[in-house]
């Protein structure tokens, strides 16, 4: 049987990691994608709280999937060296949590900028990236957010090729493509399948970009998943729902709507005859 380790974005569930790693693994996760604890984003913690929260990995044995960095979500014309240090430091606490990927985007343009004309900016400042991560053994995945230079599937195409880094691979997200008006599977997984490194699940309408569970949008999640079964990818399959709870205005999505993301993507992997670990 194919299996998939399931994470999941703990910051969608609570601002405290003790109750992130206990929701998590109530739901059967054994590991946690690491953005934010105790309000404070991975880019901005200090040593201390690194420790701290290490240690609070270790007491319920989590393991981090990945740190899902702010790195990329800036101006593409912003301070180049200030993005650099920052990503500096996001690949130390990988390193201290032993965490191989890190998460990134490419970058959002001015008003009225196209986006063809950033393209050689976003490349150079993508490969300063990359030999960071070449340097530091650690593996960039790029993620497809809405109005960056890496929102299509042809345009993260360019990325990952013209960098030309194996340590700069692609995370797919199903939902973002939709938000933008692509069928993410008829439209881009071909094309993007050599590169894919890691999976965030999340789903959305077509019709108003609203984010819904697993399986329930025009995400194409059915046919991406068994793709992906199909040609043998094993790898993270991380859960960032943003199903929205009116109770739990602080967070993404709260434990309760983060449980019902996690019941549709087990459903869904089930079907498909995938094992999630």
């Amino acid at each position: 049987m194919t299996e998939w380790t399931l994470s999941g974005f703990g910051d969608e569930i609570d601002e405290d990691p003790a109750v992130q790693l206990s929701v998590l693994l109530a739901l059967g996760a054994s590991h946690l994608e690491f953005r934010s604890a105790w309000g404070v984003n991975v880019a901005d913690m200090s040593d201390e709280d690194v420790t701290r929260l290490s240690a609070l990995l270790d007491r319920h044995g989590v393991r981090v999937s990945a740190i899902a960095s702010p790195i990329g979500k800036t101006g593409v014309y912003d301070d180049a060296p200030t993005e650099l240090a920052r990503l500096e430091r996001v690949v130390a606490v990988a390193r201290r949590l032993e965490a191989r990927y890190v998460r990134l985007f490419s970058f959002y343009r001015p008003d009225g900028v196209a986006v063809e004309a950033t393209r050689d900016t976003v490349l150079t400042r993508l490969g300063a990236f990359a030999k960071v991560a070449e340097r530091e053994s650690v593996v960039l995945v790029h993620e497809n957010e809405k109005a960056i230079y890496g929102d299509t599937p042809e345009r993260v195409l360019d990325i990952v090729e013209s960098v030309g880094s194996p340590a700069l691979r692609v995370a797919w997200d199903n939902a973002n493509f939709v938000q933008v008006g692509v069928r993410p599977f008829t439209d881009g997984f071909a094309a993007l399948r050599p590169y894919i490194e890691y999976l965030q699940v999340k789903d959305a309408r077509a019709a108003d970009g609203v984010e819904v569970p697993a399986g329930q949008g025009d995400g194409e999640l059915r046919e991406t998943l068994t793709a992906l079964r199909d040609s043998g990818w094993t790898g993270f399959a991380s859960l960032e729902p943003h199903l929205h709870d009116p109770a739990r205005p602080d967070v993404l999505s709260g434990p309760r709507r983060f449980g019902e993301a996690a019941r549709a993507f087990a459903g869904l992997a089930t079907e498909l005859g995938v094992r999630l670990t």
